[in-house]
């Protein structure tokens, strides 16, 4: 029986395992950095503990300083979720030979599933179908030659991943011979920095493919089940996004055929608890391993809701040494589960990661939905870890009463201070080749991200927030005045000018001129001249009948910020300063850093001509490559960072001059 359980974790996971284990009434002890100082979840478990930094190798991943902390509270067993240690085949015998119960599976199940090329050759042997490859562990192995002959005996297109890792690190799709040796090498030097190991493998790239998982449990008993499939095709940077269960994709037959392979998996490695077995399936159905996770998934949820079971809770009875429970033994999926990741990223730059404070963050209470946060109203996003600020999972009767709830509820969620990709799961969710069904991992090429989110974005929105921006800007401020502030700002007893302020919405400048006349308000943005009727206004809400729609507008100002939640969607708003300070204003050409992070190459010099799209800087970020490339045709005249600089958003990287103006 366990009596306290340690997380070794953070986020919005660390608050799930505590959920159900307080539940169980078993004690919890929460992990935290200093980055996660006033994260939720530290205040959520009963006890919690220090691990002095920030970086996750200096904390999350300091095997030596989570057992130290479930000495020091009489901790008898450790969750380690997901990510960090949840895979790390020594922690799990560090725990064994600490007396601390591992919630999870065998040392030697995890060691045997670490590697993905011993891996598929341990479920070739058990019968589970697995593609042709060849393996990179060196540098000496990632010889031209030797991988042309490879790449000849699979065939392209041509997937390259990451041996000891997952999450779309070191994953890269290669169509070309000529384009494979730097995908190779820039693969191995993610998952080096990802995963502490470049090994890399090659193998066929299934086009127009889903990703299939099986959910599988076992007891020490050796009792082994799956609980029905989860579709995961929905997919950014080889990243999932929005999952579901079950697949619109797998009949009964097909289900018992995925089922009987990934129990076949499980068998094969005498799996306790918790783990995926994942497959690449073609447009044929027919399906191939891709790798098994032995741990909990994120998308957990949806089995969870179509299935009725806790699978924490699951997890630590069979930790405990219990058998699986008899609801485990036999289940078939009821209704239709879906889950999107909500993540603080920039969808129209390439799905760069943001950090930032959260002024707000606020989920709506709904029927049928779902919330798993690892963030609240004034938390910070940081740079150390992966940037999913909350899980929203709805439930349904049939799959688009499933997709209406989640897009209910996010186009109700408040969130002000980062940028997210709201907007984008919103868009999928109400397309209709994904509400038909027709999606795979290729889905976000066929409907461009941006393009997709202008589709469904209402045109009017962001000129119809900065007007009520500024109209809640002007109540707020004769609020606060000490002299008859019930008269709007501008007043005169003599028409004067109108009051004038501009904001920027991404890349747009939009300068609104208002003007109270009487009871009437004229005013106009840029060149659109609403009738306007002013309900009420104050600092924060603001009821009004424009162009003869009356809605009610949310507003919270931070600042300069400016943030208007409404029916037509939100808009986050920077007021232009009138005098800005000249010296705060970057050289034209500057290349800005789009997030902070670490400058990890720098691929020209300066006075080289260089073309649109040529790669300037490689910045690393949440343990991700991203590269900064030239916007424009031009002469590279100054490079202002080095290899191994930590640099802060907007911090200028370099600049690019016309010809005629390069040194």
């Amino acid at each position: 029986m366990i009596t306290k359980l340690l997380i070794a974790n953070r986020g919005e996971i660390a608050a799930r395992i505590i959920r159900t284990a307080g539940d169980m009434d078993v004690a919890t002890v929460a992990l935290y950095s200093d980055a996660d100082r006033d994260a939720p979840y530290v205040t959520q478990a009963d006890e919690s503990v220090r691990l002095p930094g920030t970086a996750p190798a200096d904390t999350y991943l300091r095997a030596d300083l989570v057992l130290a902390a479930a000495a020091r509270t009489g901790a008898d067993a450790v969750h380690p979720g997901y990510g960090f240690l949840s895979e790390n085949a020594d922690f799990a015998q560090a725990c064994a030979d600490a007396g601390v119960v591992f919630v999870g599976p065998s040392p030697q199940a995890i060691a045997a599933m670490g590697s993905k090329i011993a891996a598929k050759e341990m479920m070739r042997a058990a019968g589970v179908p697995v593609l042709p490859g060849a393996t990179v562990q060196n540098d000496a192995e990632a010889d031209p030659d030797r991988l042309a002959h490879a790449a000849a005996e699979i065939g392209f297109p041509i997937l390259v991943k990451a041996a000891f890792g997952g999450g779309g690190r070191g994953m890269r799709i290669v169509h070309e011979p000529s384009e494979l040796l730097d995908a190779v090498h820039s693969a191995r030097r993610e998952a080096a920095s990802a995963f502490g190991d470049g090994t890399v493998f090659l193998e066929k790239f299934v086009q127009s493919p889903r990703h299939i998982e099986v959910q599988i449990f076992g007891d020490r008993h050796g009792t082994v089940v799956h609980l029905g499939e989860r579709e995961c095709s929905i997919q950014r940077r080889y990243q999932k996004i929005i999952e579901e269960a079950p697949s619109t994709a797998v009949d009964e037959s097909l289900r018992d055929e995925l089922g009987r392979a990934a129990v076949a998996a499980g068998k094969a490695l005498a799996y306790e608890g918790a783990g995926t077995v994942e497959f690449v399936m073609a447009p044929d159905g027919a399906f191939y391993f891709l790798e098994v996770n032995t741990r909990l998934q994120v998308e957990h949820p949806v089995t969870e809701l179509v299935t009725g079971l806790d699978l924490v809770r699951a997890q630590l009875l069979v930790a405990a040494g219990e058998p699986l429970p008899p609801e485990m033994l036999h289940t078939t999926p009821r209704g239709h589960a879906v889950e999107v990741r909500l993540y603080a990223e920039d969808v129209a730059a390439g799905f760069i990661p943001v950090s930032g404070a959260l002024t707000t963050l606020e989920f709506p209470e709904f029927d049928g939905v779902r919330v798993d946060a690892g963030f609240a109203s004034g938390s910070t996003v940081s740079t150390f870890y992966d940037p999913m600020l909350a899980k929203i999972i709805g439930y349904g009767s049939s799959r688009d009463e499933a997709c209406g709830r989640v897009a209910r509820a996010l186009r109700h969620t408040r969130i002000h201070g980062v940028t997210t990709n709201r907007d984008l799961l919103i868009a999928i969710l109400r397309e209709p080749d994904f509400r038909s069904g027709a999606i795979d991992t290729g889905y976000l090429e066929r409907h461009p991200p941006v393009e997709l989110m202008a589709q469904h974005a209402d045109p009017t929105a962001d000129s119809v927030h900065a007007l009520v921006a500024a109209l809640a800007a002007q109540a707020d401020r004769r609020a606060a005045t000490a002299v008859l502030p019930q008269l709007p700002s501008g007043w005169r007893t003599l028409p004067s000018a109108p009051q004038r302020v501009a904001f920027t919405v991404g890349e747009r400048t939009l300068d609104v001129h208002y003007r109270f006349d009487g009871p009437a308000l004229t005013a106009t943005v840029d060149d659109w001249q609403p009738d306007v009727l002013l309900i009420g206004a104050s600092a924060d809400l603001v009821d009004a009948e424009i162009d003869g729609v009356r809605r009610r507008y949310r507003v919270k100002c931070c600042g300069a910020q400016h943030f208007v939640d409404s029916a037509l969607g939100s808009t986050a708003l920077h007021e232009v300063e009138r005098f800005p300070d000249p010296s705060a204003i970057a050289e034209a050409g500057s290349l800005l850093a789009p997030m902070p992070g670490a400058v990890v190459r720098i691929e020209v010099i300066e006075g080289t001509a260089v073309t649109a799209g040529t790669p300037i800087v490689v910045l690393e970020a949440m343990k991700m490559e991203h590269t900064v490339r030239a916007p424009v045709d031009g002469v590279i005249a100054t490079i202002a960072v080095t290899a191994g600089d930590q640099v802060e958003s907007g911090q200028v990287l370099a600049v690019v001059s016309d010809e005629g103006d390069a040194p």
